[in-house]
């Protein structure tokens, strides 16, 4: 008979052991306690079992087996792996004639791979580190399979080179946005003829120069304070329902309330047609403490501008028009031209970002008569593609001055910046935010 001891932090563990190498034929002689259990140390437990020839003998049989099993193991997960990879290799060759790319992107890792399986005689690699290696190339063809779905399909007639796969996220989120396509093909062309061959290295890093070009791109009006004893006037236009009332409320709290010096404040209404905005912004008025006048006729607009030359900003409230019914529109620009003061006044044309961007030109085109100075896009909070305000303003070329993003005054307002336009358009509108 063999003598053959096992340790374990429990006699049961230890016992277990040795009916895992020896089966139930191993006879326990002793049990002894080798160290004693700590608060921060585990105890240690050996045991003494006896074997006979014959146990032994199968013991060492079966371990045989098992080694023959796991390099056969080995052996087959290894010709399974390098059969992955010359699949994904023939798919990356696959992909690259459909986008005209003249190298397989996978070729070197497939060569190198296959030649260091070769050339060197190593020890087989353990089941374990090739259920590893298996799922990092089943992440790999995960990519290979999403830079085949993102390619750029319609191909711009401008363009005569295809795409990158790292461009094609930037593509995507951008036509999805609603940009306008000569627009985004024309920014994609400037970025391929002068992105820097270094910057190209991921999808990440085009996404940021991407977005940088873009801010570059969005005219944007800083906001500024009257200079002491002189009066700023504001008249908002626009078509009806866009918001201009609430935003008017808005600017009026926000130059009253929250900016670092409190600012006097005056409204006058041109939207004597509506009475329920009338007595909206009256009502406001009266919670701000501001003052307020009426116009029905264009000979009474320098009568109220007078009337409030003792403020700082003088806010004008308009009637919402059809972009179509020209009738309203000359009564805006009668009152406009009958200005006496010699005080110049600055006009923003409020649109929603929720139209198409063939509706926002549109309407420009039908109230630019009124000499627009600059715009304010309403709704954010009700739209999820961006890419119309920023091909309006490339368009146009009228700086954006503030967005409304919401019906509550004055807090959903915000003062425009191109960082906050382009991060709506790559990321959609996020209040949390603001």
């Amino acid at each position: 008979m063999k003598v053959v001891t096992f340790t374990g932090r429990t006699p049961s563990e230890a016992l277990k052991k040795a009916k895992l190498e020896y089966g139930d034929e191993a006879m326990l002689i002793e049990t002894k306690e080798i160290k004693k259990k700590s608060l921060v140390e585990d105890g240690l437990y050996e045991i003494i079992v006896g074997i006979d020839e014959e146990t032994e003998r199968k013991s060492t049989l079966m371990k045989q087996k098992r080694t023959a099993t796991r390099s056969q193991s080995g052996a087959s997960l290894k010709k399974e792996s390098e059969d992955i990879l010359f699949d994904i290799s023939n798919a990356a060759k696959q992909i690259s004639k459909i986008s005209k790319v003249a190298k397989d992107p996978l070729a070197d890792i497939y060569a190198n791979t296959k030649n260091t399986a070769q050339s060197q005689n190593a020890p087989a690699i353990e089941p374990k580190e090739l259920k590893e290696i298996k799922s990092e190339i089943s992440k790999l063809a995960d990519k290979v399979k999403l830079i085949q779905n993102m390619f750029w399909n319609e191909k711009s007639p401008e363009l005569t080179q295809p795409i990158p796969p790292e461009f094609a996220e930037i593509y995507r989120l951008a036509s999805q946005s609603g940009m306008d396509k000569e627009h985004l093909d024309a920014i994609m062309k400037l970025t391929l003829e002068h992105m820097p061959t270094r910057l190209r290295e991921n999808s990440q890093t085009v996404k940021r120069y991407f977005q940088t070009l873009l801010r570059k791109m969005v005219p944007i009006r800083l906001e500024s304070q009257p200079t002491p004893g002189s009066t700023r006037v504001m008249m908002l236009v626009g078509p009806t329902g866009v918001g201009k009332t609430t935003t008017i409320a808005k600017l009026a709290a926000r130059y009253s309330f929250l900016m670092q010096k409190k600012y006097k404040v005056g409204l006058i209404v041109l939207d004597t047609y509506r009475i329920g905005a009338v007595e909206q912004l009256m009502q406001y008025a009266r919670m701000m403490k501001l003052g307020i006048e009426t116009v029905v006729d264009p000979p009474e607009f320098t009568t109220a501008l007078n009337s409030l030359s003792y403020c700082d900003y003088i806010l004008i409230d308009t009637m919402g028009s059809s972009p179509y019914d020209k009738n309203k529109i000359e009564k805006i620009y009668e009152c406009l031209a009958s200005n006496g003061t010699g005080v110049n006044i600055d006009v923003s044309l409020v649109l929603p970002s929720s139209i198409k961007y063939e509706d926002l030109l549109l309407a420009y085109e039908n109230f630019s008569t009124l000499d627009i100075d600059t715009v304010i896009f309403t709704k954010l909070d009700e739209t999820r593609g961006f890419g119309n305000l920023f091909s309006f303003a490339l368009e146009t070329q009228k700086p954006i001055s503030y967005f409304s993003v919401g019906q509550e005054v004055p807090e959903d307002l915000v003062v425009a910046s191109s960082d906050f336009l382009v991060e709506c358009l790559l990321h959609g509108f996020d209040r949390s935010k603001i």
